[in-house]
């Protein structure tokens, strides 16, 4: 009882601010899933511990971080669009955790037409992200954290910037080796609009579960995402469920699967969406100190993304 209260208590202080997001947000590359081993999971990363990548999605979780963490990234998404990511954490004696993440994607580049269709050469898009973040406990098994985020995006000679927090929460029992958290990402505003508009951010609130299986060595996970769109039945807000596995084969090695109830309902063509929406990865580990993870993401007839990342545990 006492854990549904914690919890409850902090879903409320999280969604309670929330104004339902609008569908036509701007920075909507901050809704992509990140890190490798989090796109594997098909973004169940609400509740993952001792990872430094879970700064992008729950803040409160890197004070579960054991030792320094670093990472960097590739991500290889659809034409020529391409991301790389990288974050950083570390506790500071008693002041708490902090870290910091930093994500950004290129689009490429684009000829430019104006209205009469006259080639002007050529244009390129591009958004950065930067967040930092501090985390601490309270009474050993309560996580709480923030993160300040500053945002900037370019298309061509239209440049804007934003400003937002992420709020988190976990609830983490490592002795029962289970996980329950939720998580308020991207609430703020624009500083400077592209062309005079102003946009909406796309907030978002995430609500997961984390379990290690007593007899098998899966963490499973279960995730909610999209919480904060408004929809006319209540319980439609459940169906942007998310799944994740990872098994683990021995010390070297983990494999991973996914699977996002959404994303697969719009990527169907017709009445088939192909492997859209499933998600699969390998992660290596070295030494305890160097852990490379892969990812291969559906996204069915119209392509497949794939990701790299690779973290080092600092002493």
């Amino acid at each position: 009882m006492k854990l549904i209260k914690i919890f409850l208590i902090a879903v409320s202080l999280l969604s309670g601010t929330v104004l339902y997001s609008q569908q036509d947000a701007t920075y909507n590359f901050l809704k992509l899933e990140v890190d490798a081993r989090s796109a594997a999971l098909a973004g169940t990363f609400t509740t993952i511990t001792n990872d430094v990548n879970a700064i992008f999605y729950n803040p409160a979780s890197i004070s579960t971080i054991e030792k320094k963490q670093a990472s960097v990234g590739f991500f290889k998404y659809l034409l020529d669009i391409n991301s790389g990511n990288a974050a950083y954490t570390q506790k500071i004696k008693d002041y708490g955790y902090f870290g910091a993440g930093l994500r950004f994607i290129n689009y490429g580049e684009f000829e430019k037409y104006d209205e009469n269709f006259n080639n002007l050469g050529t244009t390129s898009a591009s958004d950065i992200a930067l967040n930092l973040t501090y985390s601490n406990i309270y009474e050993t098994a309560i996580h709480y954290g923030v993160s300040l985020k500053f945002i900037y995006s370019s298309i061509d000679e239209f440049k804007s910037t934003g400003v937002a927090l992420d709020l988190g929460f976990l609830y983490n029992l490592p002795a029962d080796k289970f996980t329950v958290g939720a998580s308020l990402l991207n609430l703020g505003t624009q500083l400077s609009t592209y062309n005079g508009v102003r946009e909406n951010l796309p907030i978002e609130f995430k609500i997961g579960v984390s379990k290690q299986l007593e007899h098998l060595p899966l963490l499973f996970n279960v995730g909610f995402s999209n919480l904060a769109l408004e929809s006319d039945n209540f319980f439609d807000r459940f169906k942007t469920f998310t799944l994740g596995g990872e098994f683990t084969l021995n010390e070297y090695v983990d494999l991973r699967v996914g699977y996002n109830n959404l994303q697969r309902q719009d990527l169907k063509t017709g009445n088939t969406a192909g492997l859209g929406g499933f998600s699969a990865g390998i992660g290596f580990n070295y030494e305890q100190k160097y852990l490379l993870d892969y990812s291969f993401n559906s996204m069915g007839k119209i392509g497949s993304t794939h990701r790299f990342n690779l973290r080092f545990i600092l002493e």
